[in-house]
């Protein structure tokens, strides 16, 4: 796409790398992020380039401002990636998830509609929505039975989109994310397992794997997911698609990969299981295929590989 668009969350992990193919793509683009997790560095490129057409605006998505920046800043579609996104944080403030995440969303969603946005493309999640399954890989068609407060403020999300797209014709795709992972992940977070062992192995330290490691996730690589988004832009309206690999890997598997590629032969150390986490997931992709003509590309070894290459980096560059 080429226009004007706006992400929140922009300064985050996910929504830094879809902002640089943004620009690249030749859109103007305004960033909105409070920074509570998000990183100015993660930005460093798309703000030292003079010729990109970029704004950042530090600014709360719960902020009564926020409608008002939007309206004034008029973005033909916006990538809504800001979120409580913390399973965990919403058990415990389940208050404070649904006030990000739902009336967040309401505040963008309203920032949209006076604006006369074009499109939302909106940042849900797969692992959450859906719940526990034996049928996997999950199609959208199946049954959302979220069993956090975040799942559950994720998908009343949704149906608020669904709803605007009703009252005020304002387009949206949902992308139901799968797990993902990449350069600029936190290595301290709750859901990047992939970058806590990249940390870890390249400290020479210990990783931990919580119960058998037989829990297995779907894994699909940041720049395969802001390509999806990219697409969503302009296709797959009123649709919720998933975007994954459809494959399952556990998390033995995935040490095992990482570790080879560092070189480091010592096994893991077991934790006890941590309640409520998921057994089983992976999102089918080929809605995805069909609506977007998007599909994964980068192998999880591959993958693992650049996001090593990265931390590696980062701890040259630190000295």
């Amino acid at each position: 796409m080429s226009a004007r668009a706006l992400v929140t969350g922009g300064a985050g992990f996910i929504g830094s790398t879809l902002v640089d193919r943004l620009l690249a793509e030749g859109c103007a683009v305004d960033v909105v992020d409070d920074l509570s997790t998000g990183s100015l560095a993660n930005l460093a490129d798309a703000r030292a380039n003079a010729d990109h057409d970029f704004s950042f605006h530090r600014l709360d998505i719960r902020a009564p401002a926020l409608p008002e920046l939007i309206e004034h800043r008029r973005p033909e579609v916006i990538f809504h990636l800001a979120a409580q996104a913390d399973v965990r944080v919403s058990v415990a403030r389940p208050v404070f998830d649904a006030e990000v995440n739902i009336l967040g969303t309401l505040n963008v969603l309203e920032g949209a509609r006076r604006a006369g946005a074009r499109k939302v493309v909106f940042a849900a999640s797969g692992g959450t929505l859906y719940g526990e399954s034996d049928k996997l890989p999950l199609r959208e068609s199946a049954e959302q039975r979220p069993l956090s407060p975040y799942g559950v403020s994720k998908k009343a999300a949704i149906d608020y989109l669904v709803a605007y797209r009703e009252l005020h014709g304002l387009e949206s795709t949902s992308l139901a994310l799968a797990n993902i992972y990449g350069p600029r992940q936190d290595p301290h977070g709750e859901a990047g397992v992939v970058a806590i062992f990249a940390g870890l192995l390249l400290d020479g330290q210990p990783c931990k794997i919580y119960g058998d490691g037989q829990q297995t996730r779907d894994f699909v690589y940041v720049d395969d997911v802001v390509d999806a988004f990219s697409r969503a832009a302009t296709r797959g309206d009123g649709l919720l698609i998933n975007v994954g690999t459809g494959a399952e890997t556990s998390v033995n598997e995935l040490y095992s990969v990482m570790a080879a590629l560092v070189g480091v032969d010592a096994p893991p150390r077991h934790e006890p299981e941590r309640p409520g986490e998921l057994r089983r997931s992976a999102l089918d992709p080929g809605r995805a295929g069909v609506q977007l003509g998007w599909k994964p590309w980068t192998a999880l070894d591959e993958g693992a590989g650049a996001v090593l290459r990265w931390f590696r980096d980062r701890k040259s560059a630190a000295g």
